[in-house]
């Protein structure tokens, strides 16, 4: 069980001059009343003009623009300006009508990649008027994981609250098992007059199977009712299979009992990732080589040669455990805070892991605070323990995934969802400038923690529009770049309280 440590803050003194002033006259005083009045608005104009823009979008509605305080930045609840959850239907949505038209699905990629690949077929077999068959989950990617839909997801559960929406079934009837099958691989970023025109496909075949699940729906411009379907399918239908629920419940209990609060940390550090970023700073020759060969030999991953230090200063590798040590000291979090590592196996063990536990040794694994009977049923199953991850992140105090990737994308998402819990995502480009000026001495370390806290006062998971396409680009590439439905689901899901107004 982890133990909290001692701290204290190293106290300074400063020597102040005093003076023994005059009797001021009224003229004076009412000079000094103006020159104070006209600062007090230059500083509110001068930190109101500085608008920290997001590293890959551009939000149509900007977070709040005071410069917060360190003690605010570090566990303060966001003002939610009243927003709350909205996902039942408008007054012109009809209940699904029966078919005998089936879409079956193989969904594709680790949990939260299947998840919102899920959620994305629930409102494709509405617009398709088709009956959904309880989707095949990912058992050829990296983690090679056995489980079916049952040993992750609640699959009643799933059917039930669906049932205006959508008919689903366990399994094709058997007189279709073998019939034949139209077998699509749906266009990425699909509107609904895209799968409009699919629907012809039912005038040959019963049965459509979809290859692929993930980013199959656009992010924009799809009816209100559709994009909430969407909330629907991921947050009240697709609850954890209950032995899950249960033990991710007590975890996050047995934390809080321990520290009161804890953040959950997304540490990106794990080999698939590292290998497919190309990122190798900080490790050692062998483990770069290593890195490469495991790239090189992965058929479906394109990239094979890559500059790792152009990923570096590019901002596009997940942070090293020593990087996300000197950022949480930065922004003013003490060395006794509870830190939950959400993540599979960091690469290279306690080798690297241990710059960040030099600076913050209550680091706690899922190992650390569940029983080994307990994790015995998850054992050999990513899925199910990226599930426990997954709740314990949801509700922890501060999220703070070390790379932008489908589960920080969906924890993110759905903590906005439930009230904008704190979400604080590194700017790592900004980072890692900041990082290499301090290693060549170009920048004091008095100085790191004011520019940290500036570089992140907006980015701490605030209300704000989802973003769009960055400028400049043409053609359906357009969509690569929009900021993901699954990560910010407002204005849809979200609506605004008559009583407040967003900034």
């Amino acid at each position: 069980m982890v133990k909290d440590r001692a701290f204290s803050h190293p106290r300074t003194s400063t020597a102040a001059n005093k003076f023994l002033p005059r009797k001021p006259s009224s003229s004076s005083i009412a000079l000094y009343i103006i020159s104070l009045f006209a600062f007090s608005i230059f500083v509110f104009n001068y930190y109101s003009k500085d608008i920290l823009e997001d590293e890959q979008k551009h939000p149509l509605l900007e977070e709040s623009q005071s410069l917060q305080l360190p003690r605010e930045m570090l566990w303060g609840a966001l003002d939610d300006y009243g927003l709350r959850p909205c996902v039942e239907p408008t007054a012109k949505y009809k209940a699904t009508q029966a078919r005998d038209r089936y879409l079956t699905v193989r969904s594709n990629g680790g949990l939260n990649q299947m998840r919102t690949g899920i959620s994305d077929m629930v409102a494709v077999a509405r617009i398709m008027n088709a009956t959904l068959v309880i989707p095949q989950l990912d058992k050829r990617s990296f983690w090679q994981d056995s489980s079916t839909f049952s040993d992750v997801f609640n699959e009643h559960h799933f059917i039930t609250s669906l049932q205006r929406d959508v008919r689903i079934v366990k399994e094709l009837p058997k007189e279709l098992e073998s019939a034949p099958r139209a077998r699509k691989h749906f266009s990425s970023w699909s509107g609904m007059s895209y799968y409009e025109e699919m629907t012809h496909l039912w005038k040959d075949y019963q049965v459509i199977h979809v290859a692929k699940s993930d980013s199959r729906l656009a992010n924009n411009e799809l009816p209100l009712d559709i994009q909430r379907l969407r909330c629907r399918a991921l947050y009240n239908a697709l609850r954890f299979f209950p032995p899950i629920e249960n033990l991710g419940k007590r975890l996050v209990e047995r934390l809080r009992s321990h520290a009161g609060r804890y953040i959950a940390l997304h540490l990106r550090y794990e080999k698939d990732m590292l290998s497919f970023t190309g990122c190798t700073s900080g490790l050692t020759d062998a483990e770069s080589e290593e890195l490469t060969i495991m790239r090189e030999t992965t058929s479906h991953w394109k990239m094979k040669k890559i500059n790792s230090t152009e990923q570096r200063l590019g901002g596009f590798c997940p942070l090293t455990p020593k990087e996300v040590g000197i950022f949480l000291q930065a922004l003013g979090y003490a060395p006794s805070t509870i830190i939950y590592i959400a993540a599979g196996e960091i690469y290279g063990g306690n080798t690297h892991l241990s710059e960040l536990t030099s600076l913050f040794p209550n680091v706690v694994f899922k190992e650390m605070i569940a029983t080994q009977e307990e994790l015995k049923a998850f054992s050999n199953h990513a899925s199910q323990n990226a599930a426990l991850d997954y709740i314990i992140s949801v509700e922890s105090d501060i999220f703070i995934p070390s790379y932008s990737g489908n589960m920080a994308r969906a924890v993110e998402g759905h903590r906005r969802f439930l009230g904008h819990r704190k979400t604080i995502t590194p700017n790592r480009k900004g980072l890692v400038e900041i990082f290499d000026k301090l290693e060549t001495a170009q920048l004091e370390r008095s100085s790191l923690s004011n520019l940290v806290m500036k570089l992140h006062k907006n980015r701490q998971g605030a209300p704000r529009k989802r973003g769009g396409p960055l400028p400049g680009i043409k053609g359906r590439a357009r969509f690569r770049t929009e900021e993901s439905f699954y990560q910010n689901p407002y204005p849809e899901c979200i609506c605004r309280s008559r009583s407040k107004t967003l900034r």
